[in-house]
């Protein structure tokens, strides 16, 4: 029998789930409590298709079903028992009526864990908000009864999970997860016998590349990630990608990404190189804002056109603090 904690439990474990190294890295319990969080969630609203997570979808497939499509013309191989006889005496031509059958969905849940990811000036690092994102995204697909697999990937591995409808799938990907995002404080993915990670800005189209392959049709993608690497061939890989599955973008990203602070000369490194900037520039600190703004300017309008979602999410605050306001402003 499935235990059911009342809400004041499930906020009391979720909050005592929220240890310190929660912030730096991940652990599998507070991915598992992220559950509480996922089930508070409705997605009811007809405008928040292009949302996280909308449980079952109407499939493209034409069938018989609780819901009518449209009033067509009789086709050959046309089910005689969706005949609507009374437009066919109306009309002298023969008319079906058409449903849309609803039908369990794939999810897949992309998790970007590279070592660009290892950054947060206050409360989380992008790594572990991207790791609460895709547990969100995997509860609620469990809860509306879809199957649900992921992809998560560091700078130099890739694990991949097939959809499967099960707590245990749920389990598997949470654990696998938990690895990938704690190794980035050591820098070695545990299956890879001490090979070192170092940002990969390629690994983003690879993985494109390989979930073009991997989608097929009528799939719902999630990717969380802070797009480090994209290009021209990243735009026209989510662009394909989208022709046939409904794909969403999680763009991750901390402020001080965004906005300099106003705090004298800092010294700013990539984890190789190093550079000292002054930050009383007034001149730099608008340049720097307006590169990040043009930044994810450029990918909303760009993948707006093709259907895409972007939704920003801050390393500042609780990421479903932030998914539900975003369904509120719906």
């Amino acid at each position: 029998m499935k235990q059911v904690k009342t809400p004041t439990e499930a906020k009391q474990a979720t909050e005592s789930s929220y240890t310190p190294d929660n912030q730096v890295v991940v652990s599998l319990r507070h991915l598992i409590d992220m559950q509480y969080k996922a089930c508070s969630f409705r997605f009811a609203s007809p405008h928040m298709i292009n949302s996280l997570m909308m449980g079952r979808h109407r499939s493209r497939m034409r069938g018989r079903g609780l819901n009518f499509e449209e009033l067509r013309h009789y086709r050959v191989g046309d089910d005689i028992r969706n005949m609507d006889w009374k437009v066919t005496n109306r009309t002298r031509k023969p008319h079906v009526r058409v449903y849309a059958e609803e039908r369990e969905r794939q999810v897949m849940v992309v998790i970007d864990q590279r070592a660009s990811m290892l950054f947060g000036s206050k409360r989380v690092m992008k790594s572990v908000a991207a790791a609460e994102l895709g547990a969100l995204a995997a509860w609620r697909t469990l809860d509306a009864g879809d199957r649900i697999g992921a992809v998560i990937f560091s700078d130099n591995h890739i694990a991949e999970i097939r959809p499967h409808r099960s707590r245990t799938q749920i389990m598997r990907t949470l654990s696998v997860l938990q690895e990938y995002n704690q190794s980035l404080l050591t820098g070695v993915t545990p299956s890879m016998a001490g090979q070192p990670q170092a940002n990969n800005g390629e690994q983003l189209n690879h993985i494109l590349n390989k979930l073009n392959a991997l989608a097929g049709h009528d799939m719902q993608i999630c990717l969380f990630t802070d797009l480090y690497g994209a290009d021209t061939t990243t735009e026209k890989l989510m662009a394909t990608l989208s022709q046939h599955n409904d794909v969403l973008l999680g763009f991750v990203y901390d402020p001080l990404e965004g906005e300099l602070p106003q705090g004298g000369t800092m010294a700013v490194s990539d984890g190789g190189l190093q550079l000292e900037v002054n930050t009383r520039d007034k001149s730099l600190r608008e340049r720097y804002k307006a590169f990040f703004d043009q930044r994810l300017d450029h990918a909303r309008k760009f993948l707006r056109g093709y259907g895409i979602p972007v939704l920003p999410f801050s390393t500042h605050e609780p990421v479903d603090v932030q998914l539900a306001q975003m369904i509120e402003g719906v």
